[in-house]
């Protein structure tokens, strides 16, 4: 069966979009493959899982309801806790007007952001 290896996200300062998440998941950049190599690649430290993401140098601008995005899982974190630690990583709060008016009650809260690059990702999670 054919898998995703990885994913890549178009930036526009690919070093700027690497620090953020870099920090944001906890990866590491990915040796160049070969000299000349100047793809930026992050990828789970060793016996991490997930899947890695490749930095995109890209001129057009990200969407405001883009059709592809990221969704994170908080895991055991609080999830406003996890979002407050990506805002102060450099992440921005999306007024998002498609959140549940009347969320399922055993469905996880979700909270939409943007990235250094404007890339929309969502934060799921559960809160304390």
């Amino acid at each position: 069966m054919t898998q995703i290896s990885q994913l890549s996200l178009g930036v526009q300062d690919d070093k700027r979009a690497a620090a953020f998440w870099e920090r944001a998941l906890g990866y590491v950049r990915r040796a160049p493959r070969f000299e000349g190599d100047d793809w930026i690649v992050l990828e789970p430290p060793a016996g991490g899982s997930g899947m890695a993401i490749a930095l995109d140098v890209s001129a057009s601008p990200a969407e405001e309801f883009p059709r592809v995005h990221l969704d994170l899982d908080v895991g055991t974190r609080d999830l406003d806790e996890e979002v407050e630690r990506l805002v102060a990583l450099g992440a921005e709060r999306v007024d998002w007007p498609y959140y549940p008016k009347d969320p399922d009650p055993g469905a996880k809260p979700y909270v939409v952001l943007a990235d250094t690059e404007g890339n929309r990702f969502c934060v799921e999670g559960r809160r304390a």
